[in-house]
This record gives C-alpha cells, sequence and structure tokens, in this order.
C-alpha cells in the first residue's frame, strides 16, 4: 500500500517561489528520530520501516535532515535509498561507527561541508564516549558548517539527542550547547543563521527548553519554529507518538529551534501512515526556513 500522505500539506511545505530565491536562502529542515534497530520491536522492527522512513525525507524533499537514534547500519540503509544525500557524524560510543549515532543528512549537489564535527554532552565534551552528570547513556551534538553551492551562503546546522532519564543531564546539555556554539569562530558573527533540531527528551515546561530559549546576556538565544512560524503550526503537537496510528499524544519532545537571522515560514508534524503503521515512534518535524543575507 502507498504511504498515506496528505497532498494539502504537501502543498503548504511547497519551496519558496525562485523569484525569492534570488535573493534568500531557503532551507527546508526535518528532523526525524527514526527509533534504533530493536529486534524486539517485532512488527514495528526497522527492517519493515526502512523503506518508509526513506520516502518520508524524499517525499518531503528536506535539505537537511538530522536524524536520532540512527545505529550505523540504518544509516547505511537510509543512504542506499537517498543517493541524493549525503550525511555526515560519528557514533556516540567511539566517535566512529559504534553506538547512536546524530547524524545530518543533506542534498550533495546542493551543499558543501565547509567544516564539521561532534562533541560529547558531558562535562569533558572532547572526551570520546563521555557520559554527563546525571546520563544514563553517553550523548553527542554533531554540527555542520554548510555552504549553499548557488548563493555561497553559509550557516550552521546542529543535530542532537538529549538523555531520556537525567534531569540535571538535559539542563546541563542544553546550556553546553549554547555556550560551545557561542564560542565557535564561525559564530562569533552574530547575524549567521543556526538550525539546532533533535530529540531533546522534555516538553516546553521543562528547565532545558528554557535553558535554549531565553535571552541570555552573553548566549545567543534561540527560537522555538513551532511559535513564530509566519503560518499556523500543521498537524499534531506531540511528536512521540508510538508506532500505532491514533495513538498521538500532545507530548512535544522534538524540536527545530533556530536564530534569529532565520525566518520560519512553515512548520509542521507529519503524520503520515501506511498500513495503521507510522515509520517510526516519534512523527518527524519539518519547518521550512528563510534567511535574507
Amino acid at each position: 500500500m502507498r504511504l498515506l500522505v496528505s497532498i494539502t500539506l504537501l502543498t503548504l511545505f511547497a519551496h519558496v517561489p525562485a523569484s525569492a530565491q534570488d535573493a534568500a536562502l531557503s532551507v527546508r529542515a526535518m528532523s526525524f528520530n527514526i527509533r534504533y534497530n530493536n529486534p524486539g520491536d517485532g512488527i514495528h522492527a526497522w527492517p519493515n520501516r526502512a523503506d518508509d522512513a526513506a520516502r518520508t525525507i524524499a517525499f518531503w524533499d528536506a535539505d537537511v535532515a538530522g536524524l536520532q537514534e540512527a545505529l550505523r547500519g540504518q544509516i547505511d540503509d537510509v543512504s542506499m535509498r537517498l543517493p541524493d544525500y549525503a550525511w555526515l557524524g560519528v557514533g556516540r560510543d567511539d566517535g566512529a561507527d559504534a553506538g547512536e549515532f546524530s547524524p545530518i543528512f543533506y542534498k550533495r549537489d546542493r551543499f558543501n561541508v565547509v567544516e564539521q564535527g561532534t562533541f560529547w554532552l558531558s562535562p569533558t565534551p572532547d572526551e570520546v564516549g563521555s557520559q554527563g552528570w546525571d546520563a544514563a547513556l553517553p550523548r553527542i551534538a554533531t554540527w555542520a558548517h554548510l555552504q549553499d553551492k548557488a548563493t555561497e551562503a553559509r550557516f550552521l546546522i546542529v543535530n542532537t539527542h538529549f538523555d531520556h532519564v537525567g534531569e540535571e543531564a538535559r539542563v546541563q546539555s542544553a546550556q553546553l550547547i549554547r555556550s560551545r556554539l557561542e564560542n565557535m569562530p564561525l559564530l562569533r558573527l552574530p547575524d549567521i543563521p543556526i538550525i539546532l533540531m533533535g530529540d531533546f527528551n522534555v516538553t516546553p515546561d521543562h528547565a532545558a527548553y528554557a535553558a535554549l530559549t531565553s535571552a541570555h546576556q552573553s548566549h545567543r538565544m534561540f527560537y522555538d519554529a513551532r511559535h513564530v512560524a509566519r503560518r499556523p503550526a500543521y498537524g499534531p503537537e506531540g511528536t512521540f507518538s508510538g508506532f500505532t496510528v491514533g495513538e498521538e499524544s500532545d507530548r512535544r519532545i522534538d524540536y527545530i529551534f533556530t536564530s534569529a537571522a532565520w525566518s520560519v515560514e512553515r512548520y509542521g508534524v507529519l503524520n503520515a501512515h501506511r498500513e495503521g503503521r507510522y515509520p517510526s515512534d516519534h512523527l518527524p518535524v519539518v519547518a521550512e526556513l528563510l534567511w535574507m543575507p
């Protein structure tokens, strides 16, 4: 059966017209926790979802996509199905191929990678495999400095996955990301556009969310794409769904945040499904972003 999608939503996320693209950078960003390859998931195990997960990225024509919980084999599966995309990132356990990645997929014909890297969400962020505070597992943030080939415009994208257990770890991780980005030489220019996305494992009332979005004397703040989008948000509010259609909740833990340089044209949570099942236990989040240099 075909993946059930809303043509209305597809139209809603049509790219900015060519006349506007001549003077601006338009980027469609997706954050998508694809659920790690767990054979215990039965009918929802990765081999039964790989096609739909890759099709979700391709159908919505994401320019950049940050995945979470991706094991190396899953990345290879997605990459094989998406030949128009390249990816970057490392496994959190060894800085190479072991453990979950927070990879960034990007259109290979559209962007050049100027710089890239990964740091660990811990008091020793450059120590491979380090585990921070009360976190149950090592956690990482993967970043890339991308350049649009057509316009030569540059921006930074960061993809992360906060710990699911550690309360302190989530707050400290948010503070670490803000301070880490503040000290990147690239970001000393105040108008450099930044996209921060991922599974943050917090709802908007959590202190970690506030640590990212509140104003601070020395650190730039981030804006929740859902709240600053120029058009009403599309789809359900919650992003953690379980696999079965109809079990959505209002629990929003997956986000796309932006720096002030971006205009968020559209935002949506995608609930397409096939045979009564979603491609993952999280719903993808998509935002159409526009930067006027």
